[in-house]
């Protein structure tokens, strides 16, 4: 399955040079951040195992993470918080994302192939790819590295504010979630555009 990844990649660096992949973690939880990663992989060093991180164990994707950071030629994280998808929605708030973590990433890519059916506005061309995070190995690494580091913020968030069992959930809109913030209320951390059609806000 890796080598199929790597395989979708190679056509697009064949055309165009360097390759980042850009994915995101978090659009549709009820609190905290939505998080991004742009990813440009060394196609001399495959990483093993890289795939979706929706079909990736907790433990696979944390065993992944350190080396994607290691081996990739270059790779940014960044964290869009509650305050700014409310200001811009969550699609405004994704793209600004995606637009922080290419534009951070130190080698500059030709090319940014962005999962999904939409990409920002880049100084570079970008080119959507539906699925992109089962298909593309630079996508699939940026998958992993947003849904860890998003899971480590609300794990860490936990801690503050352990009646919500965010460790659990990480945000997203259960059953047991809505429980628990019709006993707790509202905290900064929440997405208040998210809450409105639910009467909370």
């Amino acid at each position: 399955m890796t080598e199929e990844l790597y395989a979708f990649d190679a056509l697009f660096r064949a055309e165009w040079g360097t390759v980042c992949g850009v994915d995101e973690a978090g659009r549709g939880p009820l609190c905290g951040p939505v998080c991004v990663a742009a990813v440009v992989l060394d196609p001399a060093e495959p990483i093993e195992g890289i795939n979706d991180s929706k079909k990736l164990s907790e433990k696979k994707r944390e065993a992944l993470y350190p080396k994607i950071i290691e081996k990739a030629l270059a790779y940014k994280i960044v964290m869009i918080g509650p305050g700014t998808i409310d200001a811009l929605n969550i699609l405004g708030a994704t793209m600004l994302g995606m637009q922080q973590a290419v534009e951070g990433l130190s080698v500059s890519p030709a090319l940014a192939l962005i999962d999904g059916n939409r990409c920002p506005q880049l100084a570079v061309p970008a080119q959507s790819v539906v699925k992109g995070d089962a298909r593309s190995a630079s996508i699939a690494a940026a998958s992993i590295l947003a849904k860890v580091e998003r899971d480590r913020y609300m794990t860490e968030l936990a801690q503050q504010y352990p009646q919500y069992q965010l460790e659990k959930h990480k945000g997203y809109p259960t059953k047991q979630h809505y429980e628990l913030l019709n006993r707790y209320g509202v905290q900064p951390f929440y997405r208040k555009s998210f809450l409105k059609k639910r009467g909370y806000v």
